[in-house]
């Protein structure tokens, strides 16, 4: 029985789980199943022979076709070329909802008001610092692919102005586009990032960015730590040099400047974008229905843009 099992395993398409050691699917116990019902899945971190895993890469390498990458594992050129045949990879993040959370968050001052109350301040100060409202606020969004995108919805229904930059101008995005972000700062009382990091995003918000955003500006970071110069960041913040900033992700994760802590301007979460109960279950749905299309020569289910 065991010989038939591996050999209709054999005939299935070949994937690549990519993933950290230490990171585990986080989905329901019956989605392994079902992806492996549709496709052959290397995992190296659980081969069954216990083989290194730069052994048990290197013996499917010219098999695998899709690669399904988890939470946080890097994807660099040299692991792209250790994978001759590879055509696809499938990933998802809906972070949009975090986005607008965490804006909304910082201009309201709605975690440190709840520091305020649970400090037992509020009988003492009486009166708290008034927050911003959102609607009407110039939103800069830093990358308009998917995420942005919806981004843009979402705070479009807010009543704020949307503006963006990326790669290119997206001839079907009815918003304003900048070229050059510090232009888009210029013009921004926000900015949110939800661009890839890339060599050419690498530090795109630099201080001269922050410098143009202004002293009320608030940053919103959802997409990668490095695509903020973040000892500026934090120089900036302390400073008063921008107004506020909501952070998602962090240069050297799990540690954060220690400067942030004490700043009641800041928001922090732990790189949780993404992880809701709801969102898991889309990815599901979104990397089995990919994987499917992809192996009967049908158009994906959803393509990513680059931006």
């Amino acid at each position: 029985m065991a010989g038939k099992d591996t050999q209709q395993s054999n005939e299935l398409p070949v994937v690549l789980l990519h993933r950290l050691p230490s990171m585990n699917l986080p989905f329901n116990p019956s989605f392994r199943d079902h992806l492996r019902f549709h496709v052959h899945i290397v995992d190296p971190h659980e081969s069954p022979e216990a083989e290194p895993y730069d052994s048990c890469l290197s013996r499917h390498a010219h098999s695998i076709r899709a690669l399904i990458t988890l939470g946080l594992a890097p994807i660099s050129p040299e692991f792209l070329e250790r994978l001759p045949v590879l055509e696809l990879v499938v990933t998802s993040k809906d972070v949009a909802d975090c986005a607008v959370g965490l804006l909304i968050n910082v201009l309201r001052r709605i975690s440190a008001a709840d520091r305020f109350v649970r400090g037992r301040m509020w009988p003492v100060q009486k009166a708290y610092p008034l927050g911003f409202k959102l609607g009407g606020k110039r939103v800069g969004i830093v990358g308009m692919g998917s995420i942005g995108s919806e981004v843009a919805k979402r705070l479009s229904a807010f009543g704020c102005s949307i503006a963006y930059t990326s790669r290119n101008k997206k001839q079907l995005i009815p918003f304003p586009f900048y070229a050059d972000v510090s232009d888009l700062a210029a013009n921004s009382d926000v900015l949110i990032l939800c661009c890839p990091l890339t060599e050419r995003t690498y530090h795109i918000i630099n201080k001269d960015v922050m410098v143009a955003l202004g002293k009320e500006g608030v940053i919103i970071n959802v997409g990668r730590g490095s695509l903020v110069d973040e000892k500026e960041l934090v120089q900036c913040l302390v400073q008063g040099e921008i107004g506020g900033a909501g952070l998602d992700v962090y240069e050297n994760e799990p540690n954060v400047p220690n400067e942030l802590f004490g700043v009641d301007n800041v928001v922090l979460s732990p790189h949780c974008a993404v992880l809701t109960p709801e969102s898991f279950e889309a990815v599901h749905q979104l990397i089995v229905g990919n994987l499917k299309a992809f192996f009967s020569n049908k158009p994906l289910v959803s393509v990513v843009s680059n931006d």
